[in-house]
């Protein structure tokens, strides 16, 4: 997976963008198809086997490569620009940014593959999505101004028909722009914010909660059962995007990270 960078200069001094070809890429054969293309081209540009100005597969070449739609590669490609690591440009295409390999960067767990890892068939189901007009206790969850627009998603993953998590999502529509409510019938938010949106740090924290009435309801539970909880919040430079809060039943639920030192 390793490609040969030559350090090529330009009339400007800048490196001149040299060509990776699909072809020297593996798949880890793990979750959905535009993750695995995203792990397959983001793991050589942390490790710097790709250098700053490489040239990337173009989309048709990773679709007809790993035999998916060029949708789908296009969906794993622009993660990547959305954190940073790779750059579009003009009559050249897509390349690895400058100092690429000093962006924070985290996968975020997608329900529908941690599902899939464990044998299930998942599901999703849209419980409920509005604009936030007037709610001020909404509006300090991510500490933004009246003026902010806000949109509010309740949904449920599930694992072979049964509840599996439910999601509870504040969405900060002014740094998600064009965001409505419309494909979160279909796509769960998480997904969809993480193709269209981007972002340049995240933060977890895990606490164990008793499940409240709606909480209980939700999961098919009993008010007060022991829930594994996670809040995330994600921000694009000092603008707060989202603050999700994943309810899990404890005893269904585990969380699992692996990292490396940075280099």
């Amino acid at each position: 997976m390793s490609a040969t960078v030559i350090p090529l200069r330009q009339a400007d001094g800048s490196p001149t963008p040299q060509n990776v070809a699909a072809a020297d890429l593996a798949l880890d054969g793990q979750g959905p198809m535009w993750l695995q293309i995203r792990r397959a081209l983001a793991q050589p540009i942390l490790r710097g086997d790709w250098g700053p100005g490489s040239r990337i597969p173009p989309e048709l070449e990773l679709a007809q490569q790993f035999q998916t739609s060029r949708m789908t590669a296009n969906k794993a490609v622009q993660s990547l620009v959305n954190e940073g690591l790779v750059q579009r440009r003009r009559k050249i295409g897509s390349v690895v940014a400058e100092r690429a390999q000093e962006r924070p960067v985290f996968e975020i767990w997608d329900t529908a593959d941690v599902i899939a890892r464990a044998g299930g068939t998942y599901g999703y189901q849209l419980l409920e999505c509005a604009f936030v007009h007037d709610d001020p206790e909404k509006r300090a969850l991510l500490n933004v101004s009246r003026k902010t627009q806000l949109v509010w998603t309740r949904c449920l993953h599930l694992s072979d028909g049964q509840p599996f998590q439910l999601e509870e999502r504040l969405v900060n529509a002014d740094a998600a722009p064009g965001i409505t409510c419309h494909p979160m019938d279909t796509t769960p938010p998480g997904p969809w914010l993480l193709a269209h949106v981007p972002w340049t740090e995240a933060e977890h924290t895990i606490a164990a909660l008793e499940a409240g009435p709606a909480e209980a309801e939700a999961l098919n539970i009993k008010v007060g059962a022991a829930c594994l909880v996670v809040e995330r919040r994600t921000w694009n430079g000092d603008v707060p995007v989202t603050l999700a809060r994943l309810w899990n039943l404890g005893a269904r639920h585990r969380l699992v990270g692996r990292f490396e030192p940075s280099r």
